[in-house]
């Protein structure tokens, strides 16, 4: 999975990338205007738990690989009047998501370019603006098919056009691709166009150290625009909680009363935007999760360990974790008939322990 982190210039969104990735990229300067790439761990207390009990020789997280993008976001007047050919950043064109970091924070050091602190401002500055990059690609892909369709009338391209002639009706009246109904052959062919206003976001509202206690219901503009609540947090104290040695990080969250570091709860949001969850692999030689989209087969699941377990499928034994931990060990749970053997059909639920048999 990958997510780009976008936002206007000096909202946080660099200093958010290294608390999710415990990267040090630069935040002023040169360093602001570069893209920034990185892989997060995604924090899973079974994990922690069931490496505990089979201590094995490897420990394997679901990671997250984030983007962080610069200039994105302009005025709305300034987008208004951009250039025809701003194209979408070649860094968030396999995004599976978006996460658009907001400012509520004040600091004369580090003034907005906009003269004022205003996140519902810059949430619709960023909105129109992965609109118009949008608009900017449908038109010019719409000229390139208008002088094919006019030539040779291939149905394929015919129907590209019309489909594109009808989301350039919805962006120009500005709303987002994420708005309009679409069928699985439509999303199909435009897959490799990478539409930004297309993508699921996750808002995350950029706080002061005084506010980072403040409740998601405080920016409720942030569900009315995107239809989710935005995670609030202070990305530099969670940037410097994520340089600090583990044995240190319990003081620091207890010093501010957070019970546990924000990135997690950012990654968390994300998974459950995109519809992922993991499942669970244990042994001596490994620990690890897997993430899969909710809704996943058995079969599939499988595949994703290794394409021989899925083309040598033959069944898989399945116990939840809470069932596991209650029972102890793989033997007792057999013995109290909740490993359960499911076929290639079995939709594999969150947190569930597998292991396939196969034969190739």
């Amino acid at each position: 999975m990958k997510i780009g982190v976008i936002g206007v210039a000096a909202c946080g969104k660099t200093t958010l990338f290294n608390a999710l990735t415990g990267g040090e990229a630069g935040t002023g300067g040169y360093g602001a205007s570069q893209i920034h790439i990185g892989v997060a761990q995604v924090a899973d207390e079974r994990v922690d738990a069931l490496t505990e009990i089979f201590h094995p020789k490897k420990t394997t997280y679901a990671t997250v690989d984030f983007a962080d993008v610069p200039g994105l976001g302009e005025s709305r007047e300034g987008a208004s009047q951009r250039a025809e050919g701003e194209s979408i950043p070649q860094a968030l064109e396999g995004a599976d998501a978006l996460v658009l970091v907001l400012r509520a924070f004040d600091d004369p050091g580090v003034p907005h370019p906009r003269g004022s602190v205003d996140p519902a401002r810059d949430l619709g500055d960023m909105k129109l603006d992965l609109i118009l990059r949008d608009l900017s690609v449908v038109e010019r892909r719409r000229e390139r098919l208008e002088k094919l369709v006019a030539k040779k009338k291939d149905p394929d391209e015919m129907a590209e056009f019309e489909l594109l002639g009808r989301l350039q009706g919805a962006l120009e009246e500005g709303k987002p691709l994420s708005d309009q109904e679409l069928g699985e052959k439509e999303i199909a062919r435009l897959r490799g166009f990478g539409f930004l206003s297309a993508k699921p976001i996750l808002v995350v509202i950029n706080v002061g150290e005084d506010r980072i206690n403040e409740p998601p219901e405080a920016f409720a503009f942030v569900k009315e625009e995107v239809g989710t609540e935005p995670v609030v947090l202070c990305a530099q104290l969670e940037a410097e909680l994520s340089q600090l040695p583990e044995e240190e990080r319990d003081v620091f969250l207890s010093d501010y009363g957070l019970a546990q570091p924000a990135r997690d709860r950012v990654i968390l949001a994300s998974f459950d935007l995109l519809g992922l969850q993991s499942f669970l692999t244990v042994g001596e030689d490994e620990v690890r999760a897997w993430p899969i989209r909710k809704g996943t087969s058995a079969l599939h699941a499988a595949g994703t360990i290794h394409s021989d377990l899925e083309r040598g499928f033959i069944r898989a034994e399945v116990v939840s974790y809470e069932d596991f931990m209650a029972a102890g060990s793989m033997a007792a749970a057999r013995d109290r008939g909740i490993l359960r053997v499911e076929g290639k059909e079995y939709e594999v639920k969150d947190g569930e322990i597998m292991h396939v048999r196969f034969n190739v």
